[in-house]
């Protein structure tokens, strides 16, 4: 979609960094810059940004960058670098926002199911750390094995990914440019931006609800992707409505 932008290209090489850099870091890459549950003692208040630059696999890593040149050039050129720039950490802290509120909703509620049990803080994370290391827990009597299930992936599972941020660039370009046409891999038909993407969005929200993947993996952040893209669309909505020549988006 034209030429790669400085901007795109610089976040392109930090995120192939990080990348290749968190092969010789290995688990300590991780614990360091991926986005852990606060309550977790890896948390640390840096990895709300880190973890943007960090993906689990070759295949995580590939997409987001696909999509990032794919978008973010042409996005970029429209609106400037500081804005694209706001918009991209904006959309990413908008992400970890909303992954890490549904995180605690997962959480809480069986961490008080535990306490109502006549369970300690002390003896709950000492029983959350010992069914992590060991990859095994017993089942207590009066709590449903979901329950706990819930408890310890809120508390294990880490936050990787600029797919939030992403998802934000995608949807501003869909507020901007809704009519143009897309196409898609081995689809010779062009979808309009506006229905390509907002598919690409209800997709995600479904993702979230229901806690099913449609495409990719099941363990998709999709509240991430669902959170970036809300701050994406408010804020180029914002942007197109009250702060440019309304005629440059014609």
């Amino acid at each position: 979609m034209g030429r790669i932008t400085d901007t795109v290209k610089t976040l392109l090489i930090i995120n192939i960094i990080f990348f290749v850099g968190s092969f010789g870091l290995g688990d300590a890459a991780i614990q360091w810059f991926a986005l852990w549950f606060p309550k977790n003692d890896n948390f640390q208040i840096w990895q709300i940004i880190t973890h943007m630059f960090m993906h689990g696999d070759t295949t995580h890593i590939f997409f987001n960058m696909f999509m990032l040149y794919m978008f973010g050039s042409h996005l970029e050129q429209s609106i400037g670098q500081q804005k694209f720039l706001f918009l991209y950490f904006s959309a990413g802290l908008g992400a970890a926002g909303l992954q890490i509120l549904f995180t605690y909703l997962q959480f809480y509620p069986a961490y008080q199911v535990y306490i109502e049990a006549g369970f300690t803080p002390v003896e709950i994370t000492t029983f959350i750390e010992e069914a992590i290391q060991t990859g095994q827990f017993q089942i207590h009597p009066t709590i449903d094995k979901e329950v706990t299930q819930n408890m310890i992936r809120a508390f294990s599972i880490p936050m990787v990914g600029a797919s939030g941020a992403i998802s934000g660039v995608i949807m501003a370009f869909a507020v901007l440019y809704p009519n143009l046409p897309l196409y898609l891999l081995f689809i010779p038909v062009p979808i309009k931006a506006k229905y390509l993407i907002g598919v690409y969005f209800l997709i995600d929200l479904y993702g979230g609800i229901t806690g099913n993947s449609i495409l990719g993996p099941s363990n998709v952040a999709h509240w991430a992707h669902v959170g970036g893209a809300v701050i994406g669309f408010l804020t180029m909505y914002y942007w197109k409505k009250n702060s440019f020549n309304h005629n440059r988006w014609n």
